[in-house]
């Protein structure tokens, strides 16, 4: 709608995950390196959790996006014990028959497809999304299926990425062994002002935007409404920018931000204010 109003190629502020627009700030620099670390040293677990909206599926989908076809990459996302058993979902992530086994011949199925994987000198990568809905009898059953590494030779690694209740979850006494075995893990925090400010020049940039489109004051603004919380910063900035352009602005200050944010007030949105 506003795009070439503002001399932009696409949209800045998309609340779907794009790694192209990832902003590295330093917190998601050490989250990546974990990643890449636990990758790398065959960790069995790695953990990477923070608040909503603070980034870490578009984390996952850039690592995605630049591994090697060494891997073998299966992505659990519904993880709602009402989905169903662990095992399914996990079967079902890497597009194998699960339909009408029982347990036992599942695991042996997941199984003899890692050691083919691994015949064929690929390993193979579980990601885990919104793990903080998993239970801990789910979680236990990925420790048991983790059982398949040996002791020299770790074929399967598993990436848990989820909200801060994951950790909660992995302090209870039943799950000691499960903790014990992550040997990578990193929190995400939301962005601090100077973060915040450089990561909408970052996406109005990447969206090929030739001058700053916030005032300082705009941002100073939309900071404390957000919380520096990345997913509702977009929020904040893709409807100022359309307030701005309906009332044929080129440049967004305190007073468009303003109105949006009294506006989202008004209508009762939730997760905005």
């Amino acid at each position: 709608m506003y795009n070439d109003h503002f001399g932009l190629t696409q949209k800045p502020f998309n609340l779907s995950p794009d790694p192209s627009f990832l902003y590295f700030t330093k917190g998601h620099r050490l989250a990546l390196t974990m990643l890449e670390y636990g990758i790398q040293n065959e960790s069995g677990f790695t953990l990477i959790s923070g608040d909503v909206g603070c980034g870490k599926t578009t984390l996952i989908r850039y690592l995605l996006n630049n591994l090697d076809k060494h891997y073998i990459v299966g992505l659990v996302s519904n993880t709602h014990e009402s989905f169903g058993d662990l095992i399914d979902l996990v079967l079902l992530s890497f597009d194998l028959d699960y339909k009408n086994k029982s347990n036992i011949e599942k695991y042996h199925t997941f199984e003899a497809f890692l050691l083919e994987q691994y015949s064929r000198g690929k390993n193979t990568i579980l990601i885990v999304d919104e793990a903080q809905n998993l239970s801990p009898k789910m979680l236990e059953e990925l420790r048991v299926i983790s059982n398949i590494n040996s002791e020299k030779d770790h074929i399967f690694q598993i990436i848990l990425c989820g909200q801060p209740e994951i950790r909660e979850t992995l302090k209870l006494p039943e799950l000691k062994q499960f903790a014990q075995r992550i040997s990578s893990d990193f929190h995400l925090q939301p962005l601090n002002l100077e973060q915040l400010s450089e990561y909408i020049k970052y996406r109005l940039k990447t969206a090929g935007a030739k001058r700053m489109l916030f005032t300082e004051k705009a941002i100073r603004m939309i900071f404390n409404f957000s919380k520096g919380v990345p997913r509702v910063a977009n929020t904040f900035c893709d409807l100022s920018l359309i307030y701005a352009f309906a009332d044929g602005l080129e440049i967004v200050d305190w007073k468009t931000v303003m109105a949006v944010a009294i506006d989202k007030k008004n209508s009762g949105a939730i997760g905005i204010l």
